[in-house]
């Protein structure tokens, strides 16, 4: 019997593209498309059909799957997703905090959940169309690699993947570009081959961030408060913290003369601290959560990584310093801009992931 993968199918060209690619290769494939956001979760305007998880996109999966002869199922995983990636996110933002929900869908609900679905299927594998690559030594152990489509890679998102989880996942699109994606797709007659790709955060949709937090929060869990600059001059107020992010310019409803940034955001007080461009260097951070892949042996001292910081930021030198269980500081060899709590750190040698984590408190000195 061949083996058998379990591939998560959204109904996007990716996924319908690396489960194609898996059954050419002889594998047993079963396509699982997962139902993850609640019909209130989205807006009820014009825009709610554009959702992932939508019907249309399970309609597109199915059809690959019928196209490509394997099984397709759509499991209920809204409890779960919500559980574990909506209400986290809205939290971090009532917290001041930015966080990236792609990184939580990841850890707990494609790498958990479905890992879990797939051992009840006696499936060997679980694949996704992340553009990353996966690499096993010849000592055995599994290294996190990231794409060949350096424009598509999604290397970042998956830092949190260990050794016992690495052993079982497939990134079929790991060597192919984006255009050679949809070329394959083309060629195969799929019916998402030219499907334009989503943009936005999935369970977000026509709506901003701020006005998704606030119906999903208490009234007394909105923190309004100040807008200061740096010498503490009050400059204006505003109505809740959840609505800034460090680094942002626009909306900041003050008049300060020239153009000012957040800087800071005090979850405490409910003071947002904003100052000019140059202000906003910072020589590194502390993170919390941190997850090493396993494919390098822990460090006893300071070991010099590149850095990421958001996913399109370019990956900057610096030293790594672990502090005991799931902690670090990273400092930088030069200021960085904008270090924005909440967003995940990645930490690179060369092309590979060697793990990462969250900030969380950035270093000024």
């Amino acid at each position: 019997m061949n083996e058998r993968v379990v591939v998560a199918m959204s109904g996007g060209v990716d996924s319908s593209v690396a489960a194609a690619l898996l059954r050419e290769s002889g594998y047993d494939v079963i396509g699982l498309a997962m139902r993850l956001v609640a019909s209130d979760v989205h807006s009820n305007g014009a825009a709610s059909h554009k959702r992932c998880c939508s019907y249309e996109d399970f309609e597109d999966a199915r059809r690959v799957a019928e196209l490509m002869d394997f099984p397709f199922y759509v499991i209920d995983m809204r409890a779960e997703f919500d559980a574990n990636v909506v209400t986290p996110f809205v939290r971090s933002y009532l917290a001041g905090r930015t966080p990236n929900p792609c990184v939580a869908c990841n850890q707990f609900i494609k790498f958990d959940e479905l890992l879990s679905r797939a051992r009840a299927l006696e499936a060997n594998y679980v694949a996704t169309g992340h553009y990353a690559r996966i690499v096993r030594d010849h000592a055995g152990r599994y290294h996190l690699m990231c794409a060949r489509d350096a424009q598509k890679d999604q290397s970042y998102f998956l830092f949190m993947l260990k050794q016992e989880q690495l052993c079982r996942i497939l990134f079929p699109l790991g060597e192919w570009t984006k255009d050679e994606v949809r070329r394959k797709a083309r060629a195969l007659g799929l019916v998402n081959a030219d499907k334009p790709e989503s943009q936005q955060i999935c369970f977000v949709v026509g709506t901003t961030y701020d006005e998704f937090v606030a119906r999903r929060a208490a009234p007394h869990e909105i923190k309004p408060g100040r807008i200061v600059d740096s010498s503490g001059t009050v400059l204006g107020t505003h109505s809740g913290i959840h609505r800034f992010t460090v680094g942002q310019r626009r909306g900041l409803g003050v008049a300060a003369g020239e153009p000012v940034y957040v800087r800071e955001i005090r979850p405490e007080s409910g003071d947002v601290v904003v100052a000019r461009r140059e202000q906003l260097a910072d020589r590194g951070f502390t993170a919390c959560n941190v997850s090493l892949t396993g494919a390098f042996d822990p460090w006893p001292s300071p070991r010099t990584f590149k850095v990421k910081i958001r996913y399109r930021h370019p990956a900057l030198s610096a030293t790594v310093e672990l502090l005991g269980r799931e902690r670090a500081i990273v400092r930088f060899f030069e200021a960085c801009t904008a270090v924005t709590p909440g967003q995940a750190c990645v930490f690179y040698q060369n092309d590979e992931v060697v793990g990462g984590g969250i900030i969380e408190t950035p270093l000024r000195e």
